[in-house]
């Protein structure tokens, strides 16, 4: 479904990405773990179109999407749920998860999509009036998923969905992320708590300094000697 080759990326002249090659069939749950600052995020910005590539491809559904426009990606069903969650604070619940739909591309269907999300997220179902600046941290996260499954997802890119949760927020979290992908959605996860990310994906990618050190399938990795004292602290 995805297929990154050999991108090179960054910021005016400060090359982040270098030669990164992933891919992401249908169906998986890809995870991409490294330590803070390593281009996991720099990553996903690239595929959504929010940085040109200097160098490589990116093609979705067999489309070369490098350098194409944000809201032509979303179109394609292409989404991102960004770090930090980036709600509306002073917007009611219910109008943070419509706004994924906004794109015409997400518009048919979206009464469905939102009985759905209602149904994956119920805690949101009894909070559909409030601000979006009044929830916990745990219920930001739920309805920025939300949002992003809205807009009709074919691939569903999630960049570090536990951060700032309790333990066991973020253990319901990957538990959603997990079902998400059983109802049909491709997910590519990009998360730092890498025993609970590498144990739900059927593949994975380790990234450090920028390029791609290791790719195995989730099980694979939870077994590696380096990712058990590098990212487990085993």
């Amino acid at each position: 479904m995805l297929k990154v080759s050999n991108v090179t990326a960054g910021y005016g002249r400060t090359v982040i990405l270098q030669d990164v090659s992933i891919e992401v069939g249908r169906g998986e749950v890809v995870t991409i773990i490294g330590a803070n600052g390593a281009g996991k995020t720099t990553l996903l910005r690239a595929i959504s179109g929010l940085v040109k590539p200097s160098a490589g491809r990116i093609t979705f559904d067999g489309t070369d999407i490098a350098g194409m426009a944000p809201a032509d990606i979303v179109g394609r069903g292409l989404i991102q749920v960004p770090e930090a969650r980036q709600l509306f604070p002073v917007m009611s619940v219910r109008d943070n998860v419509l706004m994924g739909a906004y794109h015409p591309a997400a518009r048919a269907g979206a009464d469905r999509r939102f009985a759905e999300v209602l149904d994956l997220f119920p805690r949101i179902g009894e909070r559909l009036d409030q601000l979006a600046g009044s929830l916990s941290g745990g219920e930001q996260q739920m309805v920025a998923i939300a949002r992003g499954l809205m807009a009709n997802p074919k691939l569903l890119m999630l960049d570090e969905p536990s951060l700032g949760l309790a333990p066991i927020i973020v253990q319901q979290m990957f538990g959603i992320v997990d079902r998400i992908c059983e109802m049909g959605t491709t997910v590519l996860l990009v998360e730092q708590k890498a025993f609970h990310a590498l144990k739900i994906a059927h593949r994975a990618y380790v990234i450090e300094n920028g390029r791609i050190a290791i790719e195995n399938t989730g099980a694979g990795l939870l077994a590696d000697p380096h990712i058990k004292t590098a990212y487990l602290g085993i």
